[in-house]
Parts: structure tokens; C-alpha cells; sequence
């Protein structure tokens, strides 16, 4: 191996560029894809370079459950390829770069050595992502196509990716997310599983149909489309299709595709054989075999939901990722109101008070900017303790008894838009320690987090219980509160309450834990004029 193979990657300095040169990384279930770009001090994205490796991860994974050996070494040899690429462009930073994984290494049994593998080979920290992750991140590449189509800012959108292993779902409308979803269909796993149990070769294309229209049926009862959907199709199977059907000038944004266009080619792909397909097109064989049953997915999707036109987006998953880079991975307002939301509605499915929620809520929100030097947890763990505020009552669902524990499994269990399982974990722990006991060390999932993890649960739980003892009595008077610090003292002034005496009992009897993580004696009373 090269000396550049192995070449240290940098950490960040403390001086930035104007402007700066990134790169991502996809690892798929059927190709390696990379691009480069620079992203100037605007934080806009220009795509320098892009390549595209094929690999057979995804054919070991949903046919056997792990990926074989020969497959890994197969996509070491690419990335290590990739990394002298990155290094001759001059990108050495680790906040620079970032490489990922979806379905293939996901499901896969032996993921872990895979990812221990690649980082010993080449440096890189593989980050096997998962559902929700893909879904935000999605997002965040399509969402600046629609907003310029004033069509579909106005109207019910659903955005779908038919991938090799899975398909993503995303229902928009006015900008807001109303529904988010990950389905295990995907091109190459169909195929997998005929294979793995001998299909006949006459018969597969019929299963193949039958498999699509079962998840087609599937999605279109979840989302609700009693109102009209326009439909946004990404991928790279359904803009080779574009490609082939359009003019060049048309396919770039957002193209507007006919279903009927779409339903010929789809028919003259599955008269085809495989070798066939790319004979005629130039396809990798890889691609060959997984154009059509991608294809014939989104068509169906379309037909069922009456879609006469498919707006095809010239967006991927490596474009969601550079703007991720380009944002600093830093959650804007919108994406923050995206997911407070989705937890809003989690919380109306399991009937929470809504009121005395939020106020909770407004209450941890201040409480936290108040004691930033004490905890120094950043914005996003802000938004976190936001979220178990809002739903750390809703296990009164199931029972009053151990409430605190209710809720943790609902909300792991549960899906945010947005958060990923590690973040729905945080979120769950926080709101099952908002009463009792402090956080313990075999106490389920909570031993599983590591050391920063664990303290920023305890710290951002000690707040919460502060944040609702402020709404003892659920008549949200206590609105305007202040904060100070004399000596080991926290002293919480509320303003405009004479009364303060169920508060202050409720934060004697719940008010421990803050003492025991940030050393400081708790005391609420009223603010004289």
C-alpha cells in the first residue's frame, strides 16, 4: 500500500478558508460513488469532480446477510483509490470528508468488521446510516428544487427513491415534512431473493411485479392521498430513464417526465435481456440487471396514485451530503421546526397535554441558554432536551404507573423526522429521567451510551426537571422567569407570581439531580418590582 494510502488525516485548525474543497463518499449495494466540490464562504456547493465504482456488497447482503470477504477487499481497493484522489486534491481534514454507507453494510451481520476494515486500510470512518438519517438527508437535497417550483410549493408532494435495497418515502407540502418512511423494496434485493430460491427465469419478472405492487398498495394506504400528489422521482435509475427520454437541456433541476413516455420504456426494458441492456445502453452489468424492476417500481407508484406526469430530480444522496458539509452539519431553523413537529404529532397520537407541554418546553429552552457556561452542550443537544420536554408525559398513555419508563419506550420506538436511533435514544433517556431515580449504569440503553453521552443525558435531565416544576400547577402562570448564580446557589426569579409555594415543593422533591450534576442548590422565588 502507497504511502499516501496510509497518510494520517488531519484534524481542523482553527483558521478557515474563504472557501473550501470537500468530498463525500456513497457506499451503495452496487457501485462506490464520490464527488467532489468546493463550497465558497457563501456555503454554496459546485461540484468539481465526480466517480463511480462498481461493487457487489449488495448482492452478498440480501442474499447471504453478510457481506463476503472478497466483496470487502473488493471495495477497499476502490476507496483506497478514492483516498489518493482526495489527497491529490489537496483535502487532508476529517471534517472534510465524509464517507458513508446505506443498506448493504446496514443490514449486513458482519458490518462492524467491514467498517474496522475500510478504516484500517484507508483512514476513513465509514458511517453506516440509517433510515432516518437517509430520509433528513434526502431532504436536504431536493428540498431547494421544489422550492422553486411554485407548483410544488403549492401542492401535496411525494418524493421517492426506488435504491437496490430499500426505498425512501417523503411526504412535503408548504415546505413542512408530513410523513417520512423507509421500505425494505429495492431493485437488487427482488432480484437476490429470486435467486436465493431458484426462480425460474420465466417466472420472475411476474414476482417481481407482484412484490411492487404489494409495496406500492403498502405505501399509497400510509400516506394519506385523498388530496392530489405531485410526484418527485430521484435516483440514478429513474434519470438514466429521463436521459434517455428527454432532450439534454430538459433533464437538468427538475424534469417533467410523462408517465406515458415512462410506461414505454419500461416495457422495452423488460423485453430485454440483461446483456441486451447493455449492449444497447453501455450499462455496467450491475446496473443492467436492477434498471428494470426500478424502473417498472416507479411507474406503478405513479399509476396508483394517478400521477400523469413525474417531476424527476437531478438531485442524489452525495448532493444532500454536501450540503450537510456546507451547512457545517449544523440543523437550520426550518430543519429544527421540521422536527419539533413530527414530535408535536407524536405526541397528539398518544394524547399528551399539549399546553402544559410546550410551556415545559419554552421553560427548558430558557433554563438551558441560562446555564450554558455550567453545561456546555451545544445547540443540538438544545434541540434534544426541546423534544423530551415536549413528549416526556405521553407514556400516561399506557399507564400512570412507571410513566417515566412508558415514555422512554415509546419515544425509542417511535419515528421523528429527522433523528436518527441515536438521537431518539437521548431524547427517550432524558424524558425517563424526569422523575426518580437518577441515571443509573445498567439502566437499559443508558448503559450503552459512552462518557460525553451519558453526562449530557444527566445534565440536560436535570433541567428538564427544573423546566417542569416551573408548570407545577399546568396553568402555565409562571411565564417570565429569570436566572442568576450566587455562589452555590441557582436562583430561578419568576416574574408576575406572588404564590410560588406548590412550585417550590415539586422542586424540592425532584430537584436532587441538579444538584448532584451541576453542584448547585436550586431556589425559585418570586421577582419584586
Amino acid at each position: 500500500m502507497s504511502n499516501a494510502a496510509n497518510a494520517p488525516i488531519r484534524s481542523a485548525s482553527p483558521t478557515e478558508s474563504a472557501s473550501r474543497l470537500v468530498a463525500v463518499i456513497d457506499i451503495g449495494a452496487t457501485n462506490v460513488r464520490m464527488a467532489i466540490a468546493e463550497i465558497d464562504s457563501a456555503n454554496r456547493v459546485r461540484i468539481l469532480d465526480t466517480l463511480s465504482k462498481p461493487i457487489s456488497l449488495g448482492k452478498d447482503t440480501f442474499a447471504l446477510q453478510r457481506i463476503r470477504k472478497t466483496s470487502i477487499e473488493e471495495c477497499v481497493r476502490v476507496l483506497i483509490t478514492y483516498r489518493r484522489i482526495i489527497q491529490e486534491y489537496g483535502i487532508t481534514r476529517a471534517d472534510r470528508i465524509r464517507v458513508v454507507a446505506t443498506s448493504a453494510v446496514r443490514e449486513a451481520t458482519n458490518r462492524l468488521a467491514f467498517i474496522d476494515r475500510v478504516f484500517i486500510a484507508t483512514g476513513f470512518e465509514v458511517d453506516a446510516m440509517d433510515e432516518a438519517e437517509v430520509n433528513r438527508v434526502t431532504y436536504m437535497g431536493v428540498q431547494p428544487l421544489i422550492q422553486m417550483n411554485p407548483a410544488l410549493i403549492a401542492s401535496k408532494t411525494l418524493v421517492v427513491e426506488i435504491g437496490s435495497g430499500s426505498t425512501e418515502i417523503l411526504v412535503v407540502r408548504g415546505g413542512n415534512v408530513l410523513f417520512s418512511n423507509t421500505y425494505r423494496l429495492g431493485s437488487l434485493r427482488l432480484i437476490e431473493q429470486l435467486d436465493k430460491f431458484n426462480t425460474p427465469q420465466g417466472q420472475q419478472r411476474a414476482i417481481i411485479e407482484t412484490q411492487i405492487h404489494r409495496f406500492v398498495d403498502m405505501i399509497h394506504e400510509q400516506i394519506d392521498s385523498d388530496t392530489r400528489l405531485e410526484m418527485v422521482a430521484i435516483g440514478g435509475d429513474i434519470r438514466f430513464a429521463a436521459s434517455n427520454l428527454l432532450d439534454q437541456e430538459e433533464i437538468s433541476g427538475l424534469a417533467k417526465l410523462s408517465r406515458e413516455s415512462l410506461a414505454a420504456f419500461s416495457k422495452s426494458l423488460n423485453s430485454k435481456t440483461d446483456d441486451e441492456i447493455v449492449k444497447k445502453y453501455g450499462l455496467m452489468f450491475q446496473d443492467a440487471e436492477t434498471i428494470g424492476p426500478a424502473v417498472q417500481g416507479y411507474l406503478m407508484l405513479a399509476e396508483r396514485l394517478g400521477c400523469d406526469v413525474l417531476h424527476v430530480a437531478s438531485t442524489n444522496l452525495r448532493d444532500g451530503l454536501l450540503n450537510d458539509l456546507a451547512m457545517k452539519d449544523v440543523w437550520t431553523a426550518e430543519f429544527r421546526n421540521q422536527i419539533i413537529r413530527s414530535a408535536i404529532n407524536l405526541g397528539r397520537k398518544f394524547a399528551f397535554d399539549e399546553k402544559h407541554a410546550r410551556h415545559v418546553a419554552m421553560h427548558s429552552r430558557t433554563l438551558f441558554a441560562e446555564l450554558q457556561n455550567e453545561h456546555q452542550l451545544d445547540q443540538r443537544m438544545e434541540l434534544l432536551l426541546y423534544l423530551a420536554a415536549l413528549l416526556y408525559e405521553i407514556g400516561l398513555f399506557i399507564n400512570v404507573h412507571s410513566n417515566h419508563k412508558h415514555a422512554m419506550y415509546l419515544i425509542r420506538n417511535s419515528e421523528m423526522f429527522g433523528l436518527s436511533r441515536k438521537d431518539l435514544l437521548l431524547v427517550s433517556l432524558v424524558a425517563r429521567y424526569h422523575r426518580r431515580s437518577s441515571p443509573q449504569p445498567d439502566h437499559e440503553g443508558y448503559a450503552t451510551l459512552d462518557r460525553i453521552d451519558r453526562v449530557a443525558v444527566a445534565k440536560m435531565a436535570a433541567i428538564l426537571r427544573l423546566a417542569i416544576a416551573m408548570d407545577e400547577t399546568r396553568t402555565q402562570r409562571v411565564v417570565e422567569i429569570q436566572c442568576l448564580k450566587e455562589g452555590d446557589r441557582f436562583i430561578i426569579q419568576a416574574s408576575g407570581v406572588q404564590d410560588l409555594s406548590l412550585e417550590q415543593l415539586t422542586l424540592r422533591q425532584i430537584g436532587n439531580l441538579f444538584e448532584e450534576v451541576f453542584g448547585m442548590n436550586v431556589l425559585l422565588r418570586a421577582a419584586h418590582r
